[in-house]
C-alpha cells in the first residue's frame, strides 16, 4: 500500500492580488510575501504525510527563472502557464478534477470561488481530507461553506509571514490578547 499524500494547490496569483489589494491595500514587497516553504512544512505536519506541492502560475514570454528555481528547491512543482483567460483557475480546477479519482488529500491555497465545485467533490468523499488555506476574512463565503473542509489561516495557522499583517478580523474571545492592541 502506497503511503497517502496531500497535494497543495497554490493559486500563487490570487494570494498576492489578496495581500496586495485587500491587506496591504499596494503591491507586496518581497518581504511583505509569504514563506512559501513554511506552507509546504504546514501542510506536512496538520496531516502528516508527504505533501506535492503544485504552484500554478501565468506567465507571458518569459519564465520568472529565478522565482521558479527557488520554487523547485523549496519543494514544489512549479506550473507555468500560458494561455487566454484564467489560466491558473482552469489549470487548478482540472487538477482538483483529476485528484478525485485519487485516494489523497487536497489543500487549496485560495480565496476563489471559482473553486467551489472541485472542492465539494473532492469534500463529499469522507476518506478524503479538504482544507482552504488564505485569509478568512477575504475567502469566498462559498468555500467556507463546504461541509468537512478545514480552514488554515496563512498568517496565524501556516505563520507564513515574517513580520504581522494589518488586518482586522474576527477574534475568538478565547484567543483575544489585548497586549496586540494596546
Amino acid at each position: 500500500m502506497t503511503e497517502r499524500t496531500t497535494y497543495l494547490l497554490v493559486d500563487g496569483e490570487n494570494i498576492d492580488a489578496t495581500l496586495g489589494v485587500s491587506v496591504l491595500g499596494r503591491r507586496p514587497h518581497p518581504e511583505e510575501r509569504p514563506r512559501w516553504n513554511k506552507l509546504l512544512h504546514h501542510a506536512e505536519m496538520s496531516w502528516h504525510q508527504p505533501v506535492t506541492g503544485l504552484f500554478f502560475l501565468a506567465v507571458e514570454d518569459s519564465l520568472p527563472s529565478g522565482f521558479v528555481q527557488a520554487l523547485i528547491a523549496m519543494g514544489y512543482k512549479p506550473i507555468p502557464l500560458r494561455g487566454e483567460g484564467k489560466i491558473v483557475d482552469i489549470a487548478i480546477q482540472r487538477t482538483a478534477e483529476a485528484l478525485e479519482t485519487r485516494a489523497a488529500d487536497v489543500m487549496l491555497v485560495s480565496h476563489d470561488k471559482d473553486f467551489v465545485p472541485q472542492m465539494e467533490d473532492l469534500a463529499a468523499d469522507l476518506e478524503r481530507r479538504t482544507a482552504i488555506v488564505g485569509f478568512r476574512e477575504f475567502m469566498a463565503s462559498d468555500l467556507q461553506d463546504i461541509p468537512g473542509i478545514e480552514f488554515h489561516d496563512l498568517e496565524y495557522d501556516v505563520a507564513a509571514f515574517t513580520s504581522r499583517l494589518p488586518r482586522v478580523r474576527i477574534i475568538e474571545i478565547d484567543e483575544f490578547d489585548p497586549l496586540e492592541f494596546i
